[in-house]
C-alpha cells in the first residue's frame, strides 16, 4: 500500500510515521487504552520504538500517519490502514494518547484520511476492527458511517468486525 499522503484539516496535519516519531510511538504503545484494547508490543526503550517503526515502514501492508496539532505541532494520536490477511480490504484504525481524547481529534483525523483515500480513489471500502469492550472505539466507527457486520474470531480473540462500502 504505502501511502505517502499528508493531510492538513483545521486543527490537524496528518503525516507520514517516519523514525522521528519514535519517542510519540514509544509513548503511545504503552498507553493504558493501547495496552488493554490492541495489546503490548513490547516496546521499552528508544531502539525498541525506532524498530518497530522501522518494521511498519518496511512493510507494504500497513500504514501509519501521525496526527499533529496544527498550532504546537504535538503528535497526539496516530490513524492506520492495514491489509490483514483475514479481510479482503484494508482495515482503519486509530490510537490517540489519552490525555488529547475526547476532543474529537480521532474523528477529524479518521474521517480526513478516509476522505482522501475515496478522493484518489484508492478505496471504496474499508473495514475496521475492535474488540468488543472497546466502547468508545465503537461509537466513533459509527459516527464515521461504519456498521457493524458480525463478530469474527482471529487468533482465539473475538473481534468486532465493521465496514463501509
Amino acid at each position: 500500500m504505502t501511502y505517502y499522503i499528508s493531510i492538513k484539516t483545521e486543527r490537524l496535519s496528518i503525516v507520514p510515521l517516519t523514525t522521528d516519531d519514535h519517542q510519540f510511538i514509544r509513548e503511545l504503545v504503552n498507553s493504558q487504552g493501547w495496552l488493554q484494547f490492541i495489546g503490548n508490543r513490547n516496546v521499552n526503550s528508544e531502539s525498541e520504538a525506532i524498530a518497530y517503526i522501522q518494521r511498519i515502514l518496511d512493510s507494504p501492508t500497513i500504514d501509519y500517519w501521525v496526527v499533529r496539532v496544527n498550532t504546537t505541532n504535538e503528535a497526539v494520536g496516530m490513524v492506520s490502514l492495514v491489509k490483514r490477511d483475514y479481510l479482503p480490504q484494508p482495515d482503519i484504525g486509530f490510537a490517540f494518547l489519552p490525555t488529547h481524547m475526547g476532543k474529537g481529534y480521532a474523528y477529524e483525523a479518521t474521517k480526513a484520511v478516509m476522505d482522501k483515500l475515496k478522493e484518489l480513489d484508492l478505496f471504496h471500502h474499508l473495514f475496521a476492527i475492535t474488540i468488543p469492550d472497546n466502547t468508545s472505539s465503537i461509537r466513533l466507527l459509527d459516527k464515521l458511517g461504519l456498521k457493524f457486520q458480525k463478530e469474527i474470531e482471529v487468533n482465539k480473540e473475538k473481534l468486532q468486525l465493521f465496514e463501509m462500502q
